[in-house]
């Protein structure tokens, strides 16, 4: 009787087939960012992530309810990196259960320790610094936060709404350098010294600065790289050229640091695909992408060294508030209670 052997063939294509299947799978390989910050102002980076690495990678915009988001979803969540903007909001998904630490010698070389967590749940991606934009027709080159309080500048004063994260970020780390009591002074103090109600947003504060109704006001640094390189003849520009960036101190701090909030990211508690997520955390603060950051937001970048726009260059070199951010953090609530104290936006 005549026997058969077993062919080759089979397993032959079989091999074949799972190795094609295994590099269509590199290929088309995926990371889910859910992100807080409207996806335009990163999806240059995340495009380039993608051209360098192969990882596409998928951003969720979610306006509100992050930490509410995710905690619904569950284990089943496909969020593989969590994005927000505003150090509060950062410490609200580490305090909510819903990332995971990460132990990578790129993210800890590169970020300095008190702009990440001390634990590995979360890392600052780029700063904003929170400056003051004084008119041009001001002398004044150099200021501390507690001086904004002096009366000199009574009836010439702007900002937007005291309950604005970008402003109990603020009054957190000043109650963190100065203590509670000394804090509701200040904030008197600046309310007393207010040219109109708080309202509006940063651009507003150079708009009413250019329309004489204040001298001097506090706001994010990087708002002034996008008015003064905007075209020539519109309003934004117009703001932007009526105003000069002075980086406020603390007037007990030694180091001469200004106080900043961040962008920043941590890798989701139930990521799905752990490991690219971790790739694309550590692309966020490599020279190119940091250097996008810089030209594309102009937001200060987390990374040294990387080349500035020169409207940012401009303002000088930024020397950081030393205090960790999650010590600031920790303030936050004092904050907000001072604002409803005082009435500071009524």
């Amino acid at each position: 009787m005549r026997t058969t052997r077993p062919t080759l063939l089979p397993l032959a294509r079989s091999l074949v087939f799972a190795g094609l299947a295994a590099c269509a799978g590199n290929a088309f390989a995926d990371v889910t960012l859910y992100t807080t910050r409207e996806p335009g102002l990163i999806q240059p980076i995340l495009e380039q992530f993608t051209k360098d690495t192969g990882i596409k990678a998928n951003t969720v915009f979610v306006k509100d309810g992050l930490l509410e988001r995710v905690k619904a979803e569950g284990n089943k969540s496909p969020a593989d990196v969590l994005m927000t903007v505003d150090i509060g909001n950062l410490i609200d998904l580490v305090q909510g259960g819903v990332t995971q630490a990460v132990e990578s010698k790129e993210l800890n070389d590169t970020i300095p320790a008190n702009l990440r967590g001390s634990d590995g749940h979360w890392y600052t991606l780029s700063m904003r610094d929170r400056v003051a934009y004084v008119s041009n027709d001001v002398d004044v080159k150099e200021l501390t936060y507690e001086s904004l309080a002096d009366p000199k500048w009574k009836g010439k004063f702007c900002t937007r709404s005291g309950q604005h994260p970008y402003n109990t970020g603020l009054i957190a780390a000043f109650i963190a350098h100065n203590g509670v009591e000394t804090a509701e002074e200040w904030l008197r103090g600046l309310k007393a010294n207010l040219g109109r109600k708080p309202t509006g947003g940063d651009r507003d504060v150079a708009r009413d600065i250019l329309g004489g109704i204040c001298d001097v006001g506090i706001a994010n640094a990087y708002y002034v790289g996008r008015m003064k390189n905007a075209e020539p003849g519109t309003d934004a520009r117009k703001w932007g050229d009526a105003i000069h960036v002075v980086r406020p101190t603390f007037a007990n701090d030694a180091s001469k640091g200004t106080h900043v909030n961040i962008s920043g990211a941590a890798v989701a508690r139930h990521a799905p695909n752990r490991e690219d997520a971790v790739k694309l955390l550590e692309y966020l603060v490599s020279e190119q992408a940091q250097h996008l950051y810089a030209n594309a937001n102009y937001e200060y970048p987390v990374r040294k060294g990387v080349a500035l726009d020169p409207v940012v260059a401009s303002f000088g070199d930024l020397v950081v508030d030393p205090l960790p951010l999650a010590e600031i953090a920790k303030h936050r609530k004092q904050a907000s209670e001072l604002v409803d104290k005082v009435g500071f936006d009524n």
